[in-house]
């Protein structure tokens, strides 16, 4: 299926790696014009490298910190005068790394959840907006979480932070509607990608393999998907390519699961 996305100028905040980087990879086989931020430049700079070789015709990795508002209105200033002021589709895909029940995290944690888990995001739209009202068509694709439907007690600052990002992706779909520029939330459910591994490694499980890191899951969160395995990143970059594709031309304001199968509504 051709998405639309020859040419198209789209950025993934987060896509030097994981799900970030399978949805960037995605967008550059598609002949997109892709855009990896992130905060190592070493990191985007290969991810560039790579998304290059996959058919980008123009690839770049920006390093910058999203907490920053500086820096994020650097980076889209940037990219404004790179692609000739417009910009078709905004990718976010970062997540805070944030865990602990409430009477184990500190202020500074909850700050730390909320800023980097959803204060990017309205970071990184604001700088974007002026660009994608220029093109003649926009997308934006905000990863949320399904941990905001089916609760964790050690997951509550993250949580708070992605039921954040929902919140404000539905309002935008209302507020950017007149102007056809839709926006979707991807909510992903256990993912094989290098956050997961650093977990499990860091409570004793040295193995990557989804089917085991879907049992330690299930044992530590109690909530294992109906597949009895983990996801991979390449399985979920399709599904944020499309809804960040000129193909999906009237979904708005929805929030797709990618989860394996679960018992949300």
């Amino acid at each position: 299926m051709d998405l639309g996305l020859r040419g198209a100028a789209t950025v993934v905040v987060g896509g030097s790696r994981g799900m970030g980087l399978a949805t960037a990879r995605c967008l550059a086989e598609e002949g997109a014009r892709v855009a990896v931020v992130g905060r190592s430049a070493e990191d985007v700079e290969r991810a560039a490298v790579d998304l290059g070789e996959r058919g980008s015709p123009d690839a770049v990795g920006l390093a910058a910190d999203v907490r920053d508002s500086a820096q994020v209105e650097a980076v889209f200033a940037q990219l404004g005068d790179r692609w000739g002021g417009e910009l078709n589709a905004l990718v976010n895909t970062l997540g805070p790394n944030v865990q602990g029940t409430i009477e184990e995290l500190s202020a500074e944690q909850w700050h730390e959840a909320v800023d980097h888990g959803a204060l990017s995001i309205v970071r990184t739209v604001t700088a974007a907006l002026p660009l994608l009202r220029r093109a003649e068509w926009g997308r934006i694709v905000n990863f949320s979480a399904h941990s905001t439907q089916r609760q964790s007690v050690s997951l509550i600052a993250y949580t708070a932070a992605k039921s954040m990002v929902t919140s404000v992706s539905k309002n935008l779909s209302l507020l950017l509607a007149e102007d056809e520029i839709l926006v979707n939330v991807v909510s992903p459910g256990t993912f094989v990608t290098p956050a997961l591994t650093a977990w499990a490694r860091s409570i004793g499980v040295e193995d990557d393999d989804p089917y085991r890191l879907m049992e330690v899951i299930g044992a530590h969160y109690g909530h294992p998907a109906h597949m009895p395995r983990a996801g991979l990143p390449e399985e979920i970059g399709p599904v944020a390519a499309f809804l960040a594709s000129r193909r999906n031309s009237y979904m708005t304001g929805a929030n797709v699961n990618v989860d394996g199968g679960s018992d949300f509504v």
